[in-house]
């Protein structure tokens, strides 16, 4: 039989880096039985057509945790292929405004400082965002 082969999906997804006040930031872990289920990630979602990176970021997190951000500056783009999947993550700064966090489409949350990101399993395309703050010096918002 000759296999044809089909191109490899391809989401482009709004990645919020949401921190506290406490200069901590937010991290989900992924329902174990998904695609890399068990690993932590930047919590965000695919954008839907006609929807601006910033409006999806807001609205998946809305979704997900249950709480009002601010979505502030660009901190990287990166594009990242799996061996099943392609991905464009596009990662903003947010600022945590209003609500308690909720794993409403996750298996736990956390608020961890900068240094104890290394201290979590993360998918691949992650790692880049992990070293992308470390870059930048971690807290965006000030005070």
């Amino acid at each position: 039989m000759n296999e044809t082969s089909s191109p490899i999906p391809h989401k482009i997804i709004g990645v919020a880096v949401i921190w506290n006040d406490q200069e901590q930031i937010l991290i989900d872990r992924r329902r174990p039985g998904g695609a890399m289920g068990g690993l932590w990630e930047f919590p965000g979602g695919k954008i839907e057509s006609g929807e601006t990176v910033e409006e999806c970021i807001q609205r998946e997190i809305y979704e997900e945790l249950g709480i009002e951000i601010e979505v502030g500056s660009h901190l990287i783009t990166i594009d990242h292929t799996y061996t099943h999947l392609r991905v464009t993550l596009t990662v903003h700064h947010c600022r945590h405004l209003t609500g308690v966090p909720q794993p409403l489409e996750c298996d736990e949350i956390r608020w961890v400082s900068l240094p104890e990101l290394e201290e979590f399993a993360f998918p691949q395309a992650n790692v880049q965002i992990i070293a992308a703050l470390k870059g930048a010096g971690g807290w965006e918002f000030g005070n």
